[in-house]
């Protein structure tokens, strides 16, 4: 393998944007600093550089601009909302990273942060990057054995987390969750530090046991005057955080991002992708605990001096399905990034866009969507809302990748249009390959589906190993397709260059002999107007005779969600036929279909068809500790029973068990 398809000048330039304590030896190298052994990606992007990645987000800034708007916090669940300047982020970060300095974190150390959507949980990622340590952020809630496989496999030396979280209704409390994680995991924090939420939920502290308070830790620092006023100096290569993927079964993987490329990565994307200047604003709707947070609400923003705005809230009923277009508005936010569900859920609750009209959106010019695939209708919907002077844009990548590999880029100054359908063209930096699933070559035709991958060298924020997980790193990435990076999507690229990822290769239906992509399927029923959200699944074909066939599950918009399966199987399922059959011929064997309330999802908005496949091939149901709510996989479940796709109900119990 050979750096040869390396964009040399584009890193070599992108990395002038970076404040250096010692500036790298080159751009990217083959040898290996932290990993001798060759492994499966040997290479390390600006190997012997210096710097730290909270000098390059917050200090740098307060040279010059200190009085600039760094964080905006609005909650639609207390309410209240607060604003930080560069200046006074500093100084949040200085103290904590004092308190967590005076319990023995220090560079290498892991911090396992447990926090809802507060500021408090961006200065959380902030101290430790300023100390060199490794954050480790899960998103608040986290169910407890979860939770504990994550604090035995990273091992923090403290604990932050609050005293609870709030959902539209209910109230969630943090502490009994995490005892009861720290009863189950093996090893023992020594320290946690907890956010008390006055006037919502406070909770009695064990300072014996090791809790502390967080206001009163910060205000200790203070007083002893023990702030870290001068960050660390860490390799490019060091770690700065590992952020866990959402597993069903066995240890989970930690993906870990270096500083180094991290820094120079995201930088870049904010220029060259989103167009996002200092001093302008970003509105990036995603929890802490997620990539898209990390990488979009806390280091992409700050690192280019601009504003990020932190919601903490949903996109409907707190209170409506306008807060997003309030949120626009009232804060001048230039690009907002948010998830293909959240736009639906909206467009459910208020499809003729009624409530956009009372936000005057002017500054607005892009909404960037993603986390899942996105549907042309409610791309066409959001589009409408914004208006013509605003791109909507669907763009790839994966918690693995840190950024986007494929998008239509706002600053690449050529003009770039989206095409709904696709997810863009390909990044600069990345290198996209679509293989043949028959021989493992290069696809170059255009619209040849095939198996997505990325030729090495993966782009700088990319993950260079698993944490505490080498072998895990080759097998689930490497091993099948080596010298490339295996998405585990798969899709075409267009005769324009545009990337479509039509679904996960394990979602592909073989029927009757015929290799049919379940995303295309989804496509052609969301196009259908009474139709919000679906997914297609592969059903043991009844007849047994095509292996499997294609089965939907829907839900429709709000004005006919009271609609039973007899009315749905009348009058809207055969529409579903026929546009399935004009787009995709009568090999499709589309022609079943439930409808439901609302569909399984993570607390991303990823749709967990996993677990439906399960149910109707009659297998255990592995139930995800991210799931947003348990409740409606009963739902599910219970929809085919009385659909007679499942003979019983076994689902329940062992369900009710995680609510």
């Amino acid at each position: 393998m050979t750096v040869s398809s390396v964009d040399l000048p584009l890193w070599t330039e992108a990395a002038k944007h970076i404040d250096w304590i010692q500036p790298p030896k080159a751009v990217v190298s083959q040898e290996h600093y932290r990993h001798p052994s060759s492994g499966p990606n040997p290479y390390t992007w600006f190997p012997g550089g210096t710097l730290n990645t909270c000098y390059n987000a917050l200090d740098r800034h307060c040279k010059h601009h200190p009085d600039r708007l760094a964080l905006i916090w609005d909650s639609a669940m207390v309410p209240a909302k607060k604003q930080y300047t560069y200046a006074q982020m500093l100084d949040q970060v200085q103290t904590l990273a004092g308190v967590l300095r005076s319990h023995h974190v220090r560079k290498g150390d892991t911090v396992l942060i447990y926090m809802p959507m507060v500021p408090e949980a961006v200065f959380a990622l902030l101290a430790c990057a300023r100390l060199g340590a490794v954050h480790s952020a899960v998103f608040g809630g986290f169910a407890p054995k979860e939770l504990a496989k994550r604090i035995d496999d990273c091992r923090p030396k403290v604990i932050l987390t609050a005293s609870c979280g709030i959902e539209p209704k209910r109230l969630i409390p943090y502490m009994p969750l995490l005892r009861s994680a720290l009863q189950i995991a093996s090893y023992k924090v020594p320290i946690r530090i907890v956010l008390q939420r006055p006037g919502i939920l406070v909770v009695d502290i064990d300072v014996k046991g090791g809790d502390r308070d967080y206001v009163q830790e910060m205000e200790r620092v203070k007083q002893s005057q023990a702030q870290v006023l001068t960050c660390t100096e860490v390799m490019s290569e060091d770690p700065l955080y590992v952020l866990y993927t959402s597993g069903t079964t066995g240890a989970p993987k930690g993906i870990t991002r270096t500083n180094g490329g991290h820094a120079v990565a995201l930088r870049w994307s904010m220029d060259y992708i989103f167009n996002v200047k200092a001093g302008e604003t970003m509105f990036t709707a995603s929890d802490i605990g997620w990539a898209v947070s990390h990488s979009y609400t806390v280091y992409g923003p700050f690192l280019a001096g601009a504003t990020s705005v932190l919601y903490e809230g949903k996109p409907v009923q707190t209170p409506d399905a306008g807060v997003f277009w309030r949120l626009l508005s009232e804060y001048k936010v230039k690009v907002m990034f948010t998830a293909p569900t959240a736009i639906r859920a909206m467009r459910r609750e208020d499809p003729a866009g009624l409530l956009a009209k009372k936000y005057p959106m002017k500054h607005l010019m892009a909404v960037f969507v993603a986390g899942e695939r996105s549907d042309i209708e409610t791309l066409n919907w959001c589009q409408h809302i914004v208006g013509p002077k605003c791109q909507v844009i669907d763009n790839y990548w994966q918690t693995e990748t840190g950024f986007p590999i494929t998008s239509t880029c706002l600053g690449s100054g050529k003009k770039e249009v989206a095409k709904f359908g696709s997810a863009g063209k390909q990044v600069p930096g990345s290198s996209v390959v679509i293989l043949s699933e028959d021989t493992n070559e290069e696809l170059v035709e255009p619209n040849t589906f095939g198996n997505i991958v990325l030729k090495l060298p993966l782009p700088p924020a990319s993950f260079p190993h698993l944490w505490n997980h080498e072998p895990s790193y080759e097998s689930s990435y490497f091993a099948k397709y080596p010298g490339y990076y295996d998405t585990g999507d798969a899709g075409m690229i267009d005769e324009e260059g545009y990337i479509h990822v039509m679904s996960r290769t394990d979602d592909i239906i073989n029927v009757a002999g015929h290799r049919l992509s379940t995303g295309s399927i989804e496509q052609i029923l969301l196009s259908h107007p009474k139709v919000v959200e679906c997914c297609v699944i592969p059903l043991p074909d009844p007849a047994k005779m095509k292996g499997h066939v294609p089965m939907g599950i829907v839900v429709l918009q709000q004005d006919y969600a009271h609609y039973t399966q007899h009315e749905f199987s009348q009058t809207i399922l055969p529409d579903l036929i026929k546009a399935t059959r004009n787009d995709l011929g009568a090999i499709s064997c589309f022609d079943l279909a439930i409808v439901v309330p609302r569909l399984p999802k993570t607390r991303s908005g990823k749709i967990l068809r996993r677990c439906i496949r399960d149910m109707v091939e009659h297998k255990p149901v592995k139930i995800p500790g991210t799931i947003e709510d348990a409740q409606v996989l009963i739902e599910i479940e219970t929809a085919l029973y009385e659909n007679k796709f499942i003979p019983t109900k076994n689902l329940s119990l062992a369900t009710k068990s995680k609510l």
